[in-house]
């Protein structure tokens, strides 16, 4: 496939000279050191010159009215209709709407590729506040959309965007007594689904490698008798490897920041320890020596420690230890019992599922264990994972099973403030997901 090429239209010393004019009562900024904010109110108009430009403009919009930190100004409030990417906008007519920024694009033809051109105006200082240009094949469209997005939400929080990202999760079908669990991949917003576990064994805990070109986890073998083990699979070819045939259950493996080393947990002779595993040579070798039950590893985002969940003290806690073992500290000191802990990529903040009584939340917590606070709950909210940039996280719930059917299972999305939070469409019920990181471009 071909990838975007893409060019920068204005060069950084014209965006900071832009930043710095805009006053502070309308800023097309965000601050996401502060503790409250408003959303930005955004415009984006269909980009011109090809059908799929009112597409590209929808994605863009949905992504940023979704991070919750933009508004998307509805088009048909617009006054003037007749923007392009060539010519400035009448600042009056989108200061009138109430606009802090409008995107403006058009989409042309290149050989047998399309070309795509957008503009970001900040409307308060009347100037071009971010523009870039792509070509690429007509499939790739949707990426484009993400790609300017991306570069829209950069501009405006400073940040890294997290639009053009897969989501990995677990797809769930069947009755109870006989559920069928797929490992299935998606664009971050719902987009092009598909399933790369055809059903006939139980496959659960999907993991990115760094390069998103493998996926680790953990399935049954076919008759659902064998203990389960954990397998390596090439995401665009479904070649699959069993990492290590273990006399006991292996499962929640989960990638190195290099993508070298497999941690994961191993049950043998009535003790489950967390060991590590080099992706190629098959090395293994042993992280922790406990009687207890150590598992779900994730290391840090500088491959330096690892975060585990251990019934060591007696409850379900979490631990941090040296990635080579050794050095265990206990982190989680609240009431109730912790699990499924995740690294932040900014390494600030580590996720887990919190279990207090019958009630279940998702929280993060610091490196040290301070800060915690939780960011959502429910009947059954757990398995975390963290978009790239770190400033969300992906979960799945579970409804109440009612009338002997198994209640429905969703994945959402919430953001480290806790305060926007929404539902990912999947076409099935839907557990486990893993968020992957930025697609290389």
């Amino acid at each position: 496939m071909m990838l975007p090429r893409r060019s920068t239209i204005l060069g950084g010393a014209a965006l900071a000279a832009g930043a710095a004019a805009v006053p502070a009562r309308a800023q097309l900024t965000i601050d996401m050191t502060r503790p409250s904010f408003e959303p930005v109110p955004i415009a984006i108009v269909d980009f011109a010159g090809d059908r799929v430009g009112a597409d590209i403009a929808n994605v863009v919009r949905n992504d940023l009215q979704n991070s919750g930190l933009f508004r998307s100004i509805p088009p048909s409030s617009f006054i003037q209709r007749d923007v392009n990417a060539s010519t400035p906008p009448r600042f009056p007519d989108w200061r009138q709407i109430g606009a802090a920024g409008v995107v403006v694009g058009e989409v042309g033809q290149a050989g047998g590729n399309i070309k795509v051109d957008f503009r970001l105006w900040d409307v308060v200082v009347g100037q071009q506040a971010a523009g870039l240009s792509f070509t690429s094949q007509p499939a790739n469209w949707r990426r484009l959309a993400h790609i300017i997005a991306d570069a829209i939400y950069k501009r405006v929080t400073g940040e890294e965007g997290y639009f053009d990202t897969r989501i990995a999760y677990v797809g769930e079908s069947g009755p109870g007594n006989a559920r069928v669990k797929r490992i299935a991949i998606m664009d971050q917003d719902g987009a092009n689904n598909r399933y790369i576990t055809d059903g006939r064994t139980i496959a659960v805990t999907p993991r990115f490698s760094p390069t998103l070109q493998e996926i680790v986890y953990m399935a049954f073998g076919e008759d659902r008798s064998s203990p389960p083990r954990v397998y390596l699979q090439n995401v665009d070819s479904g070649r699959r490897e069993l990492m290590g045939n273990f006399p006991g259950m292996s499962f929640a493996p989960r990638f190195s920041p290099d993508g070298t080393k497999v941690v994961m947990s191993i049950a043998a002779e009535g003790r489950t320890n967390i060991y590590e595993m080099d992706v190629r040579g098959r090395a293994l070798r042993r992280l922790t020596n406990s009687s207890a039950i150590d598992t779900s590893p994730c290391f840090s985002n500088d491959g330096a420690q690892i975060v585990f969940n251990s019934d060591r003290g007696g409850t379900q806690q979490l631990y941090v230890m040296s990635a080579g073992g050794g050095g265990e500290r206990r982190i989680s000191f609240g009431e109730g019992r912790y699990a499924t802990p995740v690294w932040s990529p900014r390494g600030d903040w580590i996720a887990f599922t919190k279990i207090s009584g019958s009630s279940f939340g998702i929280g993060v917590m610091r490196p040290d264990g301070g800060g915690e606070r939780m960011l959502a709950s429910g009947f059954l909210v757990e398995g975390p994972t963290w978009a790239p940039n770190g400033r969300v996280l992906a979960y799945f719930r579970q409804q109440p099973s009612s009338a002997g059917r198994t209640g429905a299972v969703t994945l959402h999305q919430v953001d480290i403030t806790g305060r926007f939070e929404r539902q990912i469409p999947t076409p099935t019920d839907a557990s486990d997901p893993a968020w992957s990181p930025l697609i290389p471009q």
